[in-house]
């Protein structure tokens, strides 16, 4: 299975074909995925990409992370599975707030 990273601070003007471009020299590029403002369609700086094996991943991280991209400095790291949403707001569903 392969290993997903983030990658942040993406210039405006990357694609997922650049992003892979720049990634596959570390190995099998499995997907790319540029995280985009869903009004606008203009991308938001940052996406994730998976590599094929996790040394490949590391690698990745290791060479990637802090290199220069069309003049971004790109913050590569492993990605962190997203907390699952409860459904509520910052509160926790808690209510009130007034004073007593």
């Amino acid at each position: 299975m392969g290993k997903k990273l983030y990658v942040g601070n993406l210039p405006f003007s990357a694609t997922e074909d650049s992003v892979k471009e720049a990634f596959e020299q570390f190995g099998t590029v499995e997907s790319v995925t540029i995280i985009t403002d869903r009004d606008t369609g203009r991308s938001k700086g940052f996406g994730f990409l998976e590599l094929a094996t996790p040394q490949e991943a590391a690698n990745a991280v290791t060479r990637m992370n802090g290199s220069d991209m069309d003049g971004r400095t790109l913050k590569v790291s492993e990605a962190v599975a997203k907390a699952p949403h409860d459904g509520f707001g910052a509160d926790r569903g808690r209510s009130g707030g007034g004073r007593r």
